[in-house]
């Protein structure tokens, strides 16, 4: 399971956004997102590349990744 850092990820809305953009790829997709720590734990069948890919289309900056 993927973990990305999210720089700017900081309210609700920002994780809503976040979801919403990794869900129109991947509609099965489980998502984690963690205020706090600014991270995203997602469960896809897609590349880790292309849900970094629909984060940074999102709008936002990943710092790190992790598997």
């Amino acid at each position: 399971m993927p973990v990305f850092s999210v720089s700017g990820m900081n309210c609700g809305h920002c994780t809503k956004t976040i979801t919403n953009a990794i869900l129109e790829i991947d509609p099965a997709a489980q998502v984690e997102t963690d205020i706090p720590s600014k991270t995203v734990k997602v469960s896809s069948t897609q590349s880790t590349e292309n849900l970094s890919s629909a984060i940074s289309e999102a709008g936002y900056e990943i710092t790190a990744t992790e598997s």
